[in-house]
């Protein structure tokens, strides 16, 4: 009878020693995926730093502000290519919202379940996953010409490709991260909650209004912040239909030019060590944006996630 007792104690020992060592390799097999990606994403920024060097000791904080980009005589500047990525992203995050929300809050809270909801869940999807260039061809033969009528009837010059075209391709683009994100978090809302705003007379627009969307607002500014991410270093379509202008565009009608378009355009073509020096220094700046964009959406978010658990804890 001991005996059969320590054998049950001994094999109770073997099974815990088991999971244990299961565990700590677990652990350790997540630690080194995690300084594995910490490893990665320094090495690229190390191999840009180095790469950027001889533009960087020719040029130094001139590059970020000068305007002018002549390979020919050896002039570098990123100003036009900074502010076209800019104008380009910001603006097409500007056209996204009213589109995403809207699908978001339809398929949330007017269409649950149902034929018509999982069409337009699919359809809105499906544009994430049409390659860039398809999405450029159509906007080169479809929205560009379009465009160009528009800029006819207004008075102004019909270039049809420009700062407003790829702003409006981007906003295609974007709109499923958006509205993907939004649908979710909306659709997490406790019912209860909804219902007792409808128990005391409210309307559904007031519910959504003065509920749903401060509830949610935290998840729906990170969908906006991935989409704002997505269309920053966009690059295929944009090139398309942007103009590809290396100079500071006057209006957001006129053509244009982004960080990874230039990079993409000219990077084959760039013969001096200088050039190509240059256009890796655009790459390192396009990373270092979108770092602070990142770093600045999570500020955000983490603060508006605070300040909802601190109205929660006091109701």
């Amino acid at each position: 009878m001991m005996e059969s007792h320590s054998l049950s104690n001994n094999h109770k020992r073997s099974l815990k020693d088991n999971v244990e060592r299961g565990e700590r390799f677990f652990r350790a097999f997540l630690l080194s995926l995690g300084v594995f990606m910490i490893l990665l994403v320094s090495s690229v920024l190390l191999t840009l730093v180095l790469n950027s060097l001889p533009s960087i000791k020719e040029f130094g904080l001139s590059f970020f502000t000068g305007a002018t980009w002549n390979p020919v005589n050896g002039k570098f500047g990123a100003l036009p290519f900074l502010m076209g990525t800019l104008l380009t992203s910001i603006l097409s995050l500007l056209i996204s919202v009213p589109f995403s929300l809207s699908i978001s809050i339809l398929i949330s809270d007017y269409i649950k379940g149902g034929l018509l909801s999982s069409i337009l869940q699919i359809f809105t999807e499906l544009i994430a996953g049409i390659p860039s260039v398809v999405i450029g061809l159509w906007g080169l033969f479809v929205l560009v010409p379009l465009v160009r009528k528009l800029e006819t009837k207004i008075g102004i010059t019909p270039y049809g490709v420009g700062i407003f075209t790829a702003s409006i391709i981007l906003a295609i683009m974007i709109i499923p991260y958006s509205a993907s994100i939004g649908r979710e978090v909306l659709s997490l809302v406790p019912k209860e909650i909804k219902e007792g705003g409808f128990s005391l007379g409210a309307t559904k627009f007031e519910v959504i209004k003065n509920i749903s969307l401060p509830y949610a607002k935290s998840g729906i500014l990170a969908g906006f912040l991935l989409s704002f991410g997505r269309a920053f270093g966009e690059t295929m379509a944009v090139t398309m239909v942007i103009g590809n202008s290396n100079k500071i565009p006057k209006s957001i009608f006129m053509p244009g030019n982004t960080m990874a378009s230039v990079i993409a355009n000219e990077f084959a073509e760039a013969t001096t060590k200088l050039y190509i020096s240059s256009l890796i220094e655009m790459a390192l700046l396009l990373f270092l944006v979108s770092t602070v964009i990142n770093i600045f959406g999570r500020y955000v978010i983490k603060r508006l996630s605070n300040e909802e658990t601190e109205g929660k804890n006091l109701s």
